[in-house]
């Protein structure tokens, strides 16, 4: 299972501002479905998954002094619409995810438990 950080985690661990999460929201560094909105009980929290969002965080420190942070999203959006996607089709409705996002498929059965992640990504790599 996906573990989760919330937003105010986030903020804490990177030292960055609410103001600019948002604002990389916006310009795309951010992917809009990775904020995951939970119900707590003080209200509802923003939530992310962990391994993304701080893998995604430390590329845009990393490199916002040394590229304009337009030109950062704009890679990072060609990346992700050059990813293999996945399609998940429940009685529920579809979901459709970026291979480059997703960090775990588990198959579970009689108490087992299978990654078939890498065998999604060579399915992706055939095609």
């Amino acid at each position: 299972m996906q573990e989760l950080i919330s937003k105010k985690e986030l903020l804490e661990k990177y030292g960055i501002s609410y103001g600019t999460l948002y604002r990389w929201k916006r310009m795309g560094l951010i992917p809009e479905e990775w904020l995951v909105k939970k119900s707590t009980f003080t209200g509802q929290e923003t939530f992310f998954n962990r391994e993304l969002i701080c893998r995604r965080v430390e590329e845009i420190l990393s490199k916002k002094d040394s590229v304009p942070l337009e030109e950062l999203a704009r890679q990072l959006v060609e990346k992700r619409a050059e990813s293999p996607t996945v399609k998940v089709t429940t009685k529920y409705g579809d979901a459709v995810f970026y291979l480059s996002d997703i960090t775990d498929i588990t198959v579970s059965a009689n108490g087992c438990k299978t990654s078939i992640l890498d065998a999604a990504k060579s399915a992706a790599e055939k095609n």
